[in-house]
């Protein structure tokens, strides 16, 4: 059994438009979540390794969950070009050249690739949409990262945690 953890980027900006996609940062909103969702996450689960995007959207929304997961740290991040893909499919490849030793992996990218990604593990209509800044938990029947691709429909979407469902205060850093 692996486990797989998706946390797509934080809400980001449009304002500029003279940045690139990969340039655009993370509006108020986003600003306001990811560090919010750092810490209704840390509450329940230990510091891990992430996979980020290059996006500059996504490397801000990693940033700010460690200002309120305890024990989170920069070298908790670690920046896979692979990642900035809106396909579930080029996510797919990555996960399967992924060592067999780990149990679980966490990315944070970018929809639709993360709700395809999703939707394919468990099945066809299980997500609409991972909302930005949107937590799923996946645990997937299978012994090696390499058996991933050929892992359609043998997930389950085991926990996710969504922005609006958290409390006005929770994260809330003084």
């Amino acid at each position: 059994m692996k486990n797989l953890y998706l946390l797509r980027h934080a809400k980001s900006s449009w304002d500029d438009k003279s940045l690139t996609d990969m340039e655009r940062p993370l509006n108020a909103r986003g600003r306001r979540d990811a560090p919010r969702m750092g810490a209704a996450l840390g509450a329940r689960l230990a510091p891990m390794t992430f996979h980020v995007s290059p996006a500059e959207r996504v490397q801000q929304t990693f940033n700010a969950l460690q200002q309120s997961w305890a024990g989170l740290e920069p070298q908790h991040g670690v920046t896979i070009r692979t990642l900035y893909t809106f396909d579930y499919r080029p996510l797919l490849g990555w996960i399967a050249e992924q060592p067999d030793s780990l149990e679980h992996l966490a990315l944070v990218g970018h929809n639709p690739a993360f709700t395809e990604l999703i939707n394919f593990l468990v099945g066809p209509g299980t997500l609409d949409n991972l909302p930005t800044a949107g937590w799923a938990e996946l645990s997937i029947r299978i012994e090696k990262w390499s058996q991933v691709c050929n892992a359609k429909g043998k997930g389950e979407l085991v926990y996710h945690l969504f922005p609006k469902s958290l409390t006005q205060s929770d994260g809330v850093i003084d």
